[in-house]
């Protein structure tokens, strides 16, 4: 049946996946800009996903499915956030290539042509948008750079736009990661540790915002870094976390220890009193700390033993 499935789906070299949140305004322009900028080159689909708009975006979306076959649309009962919005598009996508942009006209479609031959002739799994020269306000672009550097500098990839909103992708890419939370940000951390590590990056035009208004806010800002830190940890510890736990646990055992060894060769050796002593409260509560996060570690690894989940592993190729 599967196969019978797929051989019905049309054949579609490019699925353009745009999520948005009341942009009613700007929708008709870019499906007109879509169209411009990949007509001549792809067979193409534009995926509309409505993350919850209170506006009459669904409406536009209702309208321009009509008008045109290749526009397509998904809506969502309530805000559910971007990377939400981005996994449905990436399910219902049916390109052997996916692209990703923004639906609020910053992002210039004309740009996808280059970043699918980057894919195709150079190799890349992906290529993500840099945005070289902004056209918005300090307080969101002083964070964004801040947030860039740190970013690079923890995943290891060399990226100057982790957060751009056009990017482009082999359909094996998007088929391998699962995106929740604000994880959209990490897209290129997700895919390397799915082994699709050859990841480019092209300077792209940013155009002025003309319609509605930015979602960009100080607490996304925030949950871009938990969400990094915790995914970080996850991938690094969730199936060992006694290489964690552990680990801290034996550091303060031995340091209490060595502390405390001191103290009783002081006692025997000198006949120091310790009772009255600050350093003695410190060696035992180092012991004491370090003993309960080993045990910690200890019990996570008999949990995930016990409960660990079956992953199968993303093969490259058979023979």
């Amino acid at each position: 049946m599967m196969a019978e499935t797929e051989q019905q789906q049309p054949d579609i070299d490019l699925s353009v996946v745009v999520p948005l949140l009341n942009e009613e305004h700007s929708l008709a322009k870019l499906a007109e800009k879509v169209e411009e900028a990949l007509s001549e080159s792809f067979r193409f689909e534009l995926i509309f996903v409505d993350d919850g708009s209170t506006d009459h975006s669904w409406k536009e979306i209702e309208q321009l499915s009509q008008k045109c076959n290749w526009v397509h649309g998904i809506r969502f009962l309530r805000n559910y956030g971007k990377s939400t919005a981005l996994q449905a598009g990436f399910e219902r996508s049916r390109g052997r290539y996916v692209a990703t942009m923004d639906a609020d006209l910053q992002d210039d479609p004309f740009e996808i042509p280059e970043m699918i031959r980057m894919i195709k002739e150079e190799g890349y799994h992906l290529v993500s948008g840099w945005k070289k020269e902004r056209h918005d306000p300090l307080s969101k672009t002083i964070p964004s750079r801040f947030f860039n550097k740190v970013t690079s500098w923890v995943t290891g990839i060399k990226l100057n736009d982790f957060n751009c909103g056009i990017k482009a992708y082999k359909r094996e890419v998007i088929e391998n990661i699962h995106l929740y939370g604000e994880l959209h940000r990490y897209i290129p951390l997700l895919a390397k540790w799915e082994g699709y590590d050859k990841i480019g990056e092209k300077v792209v035009k940013h155009h002025s915002r003309k319609f509605g208004k930015t979602k960009f806010g100080l607490s996304r800002f925030m949950h871009g870094f938990l969400d990094l830190v915790s995914l970080v940890f996850v991938n690094n510890y969730l199936q060992r976390p006694m290489h964690f736990f552990g680990t801290i646990g034996v550091l303060l055992l031995v340091v209490g220890g060595i502390i405390n060894l001191y103290l009783a060769i002081d006692k025997i050796v000198y006949g120091a009193i310790l009772g009255d002593r600050p350093l003695l409260l410190l060696g035992v509560m180092l012991m004491v700390l370090g003993a309960q996060i080993f045990s910690i570690g200890f019990l996570g690894e008999l949990f995930f033993k016990n409960r660990r989940e079956h992953r199968d592993p993303n093969i490259k190729e058979t023979v």
